[in-house]
């Protein structure tokens, strides 16, 4: 009889599987339906499933019922140690580090290689990757224009993949951003639906009064940002005043801002 053991690794259902049949879990004859992964930001996390065929049965064991039986004297019995069944384990799901290697937390310590790339194969790329996700997205498109990248996505879940004030939206755009630049020194312009044109729309309208202080004043500042608004807000107060020195900035909380200043009054 088949039976499916979830955890969250390989090696624990295993050792669920093992617990439950009362065996070792190098006697389980198992495989593996679903391989675990961390996930973005809990948005594509996975556990480990595995479907369990049967126990395998000891050659030792094989006669143990039998009626006739020489005796056996000074036999010494070895178990095999558990340090080498963890091992056997972990060779089986080495294929797991491939996978969560793009949504650790860590980045993985390799030289750095530019690649170059088409906008069809990110965008088949990228496609892949939303191909493991639970968003029911129909359209993903991808052009590349001034070394940026950008990319559109759209679906029935285009909202729930933004997340409220727009969390979602940040942490994809980071950890895509940092793949693809790392990968291939490209930049990233992500908008999902039009929350990114309804967003500059916003940050214009509320940059006007700092636009106004700041050419009656020649200096000004924003209050303060989050995510990719301080971003938007950047882009479009450099776009305004290309002469004049516009950076972003911390408070003491830590939040940020951008001060807008002639170039010799930072």
């Amino acid at each position: 009889m088949l039976k499916k053991y979830e955890a969250a690794t390989i090696l624990e259902a295993c050792e669920k599987a093992s617990k439950e049949l009362g065996c070792n879990i190098n006697e389980l004859d198992y495989k593996i339906i679903q391989y675990p992964s961390k996930g973005l930001f809990g948005l594509f996390a996975k556990s480990a499933i595995i479907e369990v065929k049967e126990v395998k049965q000891d050659k030792n064991e094989e006669n143990k019922d039998s009626h006739i039986q020489e005796p056996q004297t000074n036999i010494e019995v070895k178990e095999e140690p558990q340090e080498k069944e963890i091992e056997e384990i972990k060779a089986k799901i080495e294929t797991q580090e491939v996978v969560d290697s793009f949504f650790s937390e860590e980045p993985v310590k390799k030289e750095k290689t530019i690649q170059t790339v088409d906008a069809k194969s990110l965008e088949k790329q990228i496609k892949n990757l939303f191909s493991h996700s639970c968003f029911d997205i129909d359209t993903i498109e991808v052009d590349i224009e001034d070394n940026t990248a950008y990319v559109f996505i759209d679906g029935e879940d285009a909202a729930l993949l933004i997340g409220k004030e727009g969390y979602r939206y940040n942490a994809l755009s980071y950890i895509l951003f940092n793949w693809i630049n790392a990968k291939y020194g490209l930049y990233l312009k992500l908008e999902i639906a039009q929350f990114l044109a309804s967003q500059q729309e916003m940050i214009k309208h509320q940059m006007q009064p700092v636009i106004e202080h700041v050419k009656q004043e020649g200096w000004g500042k924003t209050k303060e940002l989050n995510g990719i608004l301080v971003q938007i807000a950047l882009e479009y107060l450099r776009e305004t005043f290309p002469n004049k020195y516009v950076a972003i900035k911390k408070s003491q909380n830590g939040e940020r801002y951008i001060v807008i200043n002639d170039f010799n009054k930072r």
